[in-house]
């Protein structure tokens, strides 16, 4: 059979198990473009490339599948290395589709040529220029495989031109063999677990007065999720659950602790700091959640189970690292434990210790009775209150990603998207609709914040003309305010270049202009009722303009680079709280 390059790619997709692709034509993609008026995927047009890569980001962490992006060559191209680059930092499965000048053509400088594959090369896990339609199929099955094994990450394939119009012979015998037996010499992801490693693992469990679990995001990527409940059944070890991990351990149970690092809880970050054991699970020592790495967890051994040889021993060296899948290790760990049938040391001190610390340093914050100044912190608890237990929360980056995940309650896996390790302003919007795409029965929020929502708000004209409702909650301080936050408290607060003005522009009539609901709220007594007409609209998206207070901040915090045994609790002040000091 026949096909172009073109049509090779688009049945190659479909083979892939591919169901929608977030795209912009151009003219080096054409030839992509026009075979997939046939084709079954369906395809979302944006308004801007880099929108393209977070869509297809946001529909990766929900479903797990790699998100697919489409766009041409050169400024288009060179649009989508933001995304590329936050989903190669985070973890996140993508495959990216660019056009590219003719092969012939390639150092000429073209039209919109660009060198892609190297331009992209340090933020793919592989990419490659496809130099004959014949490769296509095999070099398909292989992005979709290097993406989704290992530690999973985004890859390119960049398409010139005429490669994309040239004929090549498709053989429907590869059909039944796609995606097996693929030979790649250079990839082997490590697969075994070190039988050896399980079993020191297990008997520094075993010996743990004061152990805590550090879940980080690649319990989800490994959809480790129920192996993890399994674990802390059978060992009542307290969890923290990292930026990257909200919802893997559900924060409605007694042994879950919340969010550790700059912006965790005072008990997160203090029993990562007093603990004598640190199973860290998917995690790799972010310095947002060390602080200062030689202070971090002084007095804890440490076993570390992650995909990527590369995480050990970079930041911190481990008594016993497990290098490989983080659900396998565990249930290895599991199946261990129960088959010892070993009685848990008694822990009950450690409890006790932990219990104290949350009674004694709440997440806490002061909505003034008269309903004015509007609080963050309120807008997120009524939206968490009055949203089904299993809306999506998509966030921005800065003040209210942090209060997102300190403020709503994560119970379930899955709900919880945001910029974790590259921190995208402007990642809030299109992460939603991709996240909508892929659960479209399910509420998706985005919180945003009025810095972030301005960077692409655009996209809300591709929700809108699309039919994908997705929820916006603005947060407007009239600020960039975590940078606010670091002049006030560490620059003599000289603010230099981050008022944003509280009227430009106005959020309600660019929602309408772009056909969505738009709403605004400056009072608390107001917000339950916007919050529950914005839930009623199903039919569009709506955006709501919280006019929130432009002096709060963020609580918790540990300075940059400081250690975690100093935490600044709260505003009076700003004081310093050294680690285990009495409550004030």
């Amino acid at each position: 059979m026949r096909l172009t390059g073109a049509q090779a790619m688009l049945k190659s997709l479909e083979l892939s198990g591919v169901d929608v692709v977030f795209g912009l034509p151009g003219g080096a993609i054409l030839p992509l473009y026009d075979p997939l008026i046939e084709s079954s995927i369906r395809h979302v047009l944006v308004r801007h490339e880099q929108g393209a890569g977070h869509m297809a980001s946001g529909y990766a962490h929900i479903t797990g599948k790699p998100g697919v992006v489409i766009v041409t060559s050169g400024p288009a191209a060179t649009n989508i290395v933001t995304p590329l680059c936050d989903a190669y930092i985070d973890s996140i499965p993508m495959i990216a589709i660019t056009g590219q000048v003719a092969f012939g053509a390639i150092g000429s400088d073209a039209f919109q040529e660009c060198d892609t594959v190297g331009i992209t090369r340090s933020v793919t896990k592989h990419n490659e220029l496809i130099s004959s339609p014949d490769d296509i199929p095999r070099l398909v099955q292989e992005a979709f495989h290097i993406a989704t094994t290992g530690r999973p990450g985004p890859v390119l394939l960049d398409l010139p031109k005429d490669i994309a119009n040239t004929d090549m012979e498709w053989d429907p015998a590869i059909e039944l063999t796609w995606g097996q037996d693929l030979d790649l010499p250079g990839y082997r992801p490590h697969i075994e677990i070190d039988s050896s490693a399980i079993a020191a693992a297990v008997e520094l469990i075993s010996g743990a007065k004061q152990p805590v679990i550090y879940a980080g995001g690649g319990l989800l990527r490994a959809r480790a999720v129920e192996a993890l409940a399994e674990f802390v059944e059978l060992t009542e070890i307290p969890v923290v659950t990292t930026l990257m991990a909200r919802g893997v351990f559900p924060d409605d149970h007694e042994l879950c602790l919340g969010m550790p690092g700059m912006h965790g809880n005072y008990t997160a970050i203090t029993a990562i700091q007093q603990c004598d054991l640190l199973l860290a699970f998917g995690s790799r020592f972010d310095d947002r959640v060390t602080g200062k790495v030689d202070a971090f967890a002084p007095k804890a051994k440490v076993v570390h189970i992650d995909i990527d040889p590369a995480e050990h021993g970079k930041i911190r060296q481990a008594e016993v690292p497990i290098v490989g899948d983080a659900r396998e290790a565990i249930v290895a760990i599991n199946k261990l434990l129960i088959d010892q049938g070993a009685a848990r040391p008694d822990r009950t001190a450690w409890r006790s210790m932990v219990s104290g610390w949350q009674e004694a340093y709440p997440l806490k914050y002061d909505q003034s009775d008269t309903g004015y100044p509007l609080k963050p912190q309120y807008v997120l608890e009524q939206l968490r209150d009055l949203s089904p237990a299993d809306t999506i929360v998509v966030s921005g980056v800065g003040q209210h990603q942090m209060w997102a995940s300190q403020f709503w309650h994560f119970n379930y896996p899955y709900t919880w998207v945001n910029s974790g390790g590259l921190g995208t302003m402007g990642y809030a919007v299109p992460a939603a609709i991709g996240a909508k795409v892929a659960s479209p029965d399910k509420t998706v929020w985005a919180v945003d914040g009025d810095g972030c929502f301005q960077m692409t708000s655009q996209e809300l004209i591709t929700a809108a003309a699309e039919g994908i409702p997705v929820k916006i909650a603005i947060l407007n301080n009239s600020y960039l305010g975590m940078v606010r936050q670091w002049q006030e408290l560490f620059y003599e607060e000289r603010y230099s270049q981050v008022y944003l003005s509280p009227d430009h522009p106005d959020y309600v009539k660019l929602a309408e202009a772009m056909g969505c609901v738009g709403l605004r709220v400056d009072r608390a007594e107001d917000v339950a009722g916007v919050i529950e007409q914005a839930n009623a609209i199903n039919d569009r998206p709506v955006v709501v303009d919280f006019r929130v207070d432009e002096f709060e901040k963020v609580y918790p915090m540990v300075p940059s680079g400081g250690s975690n045994d100093v935490v600044i609790v709260g505003p009076e002040g700003d004081a310093e709280l050294g680690l285990g000091a009495a409550p004030s």
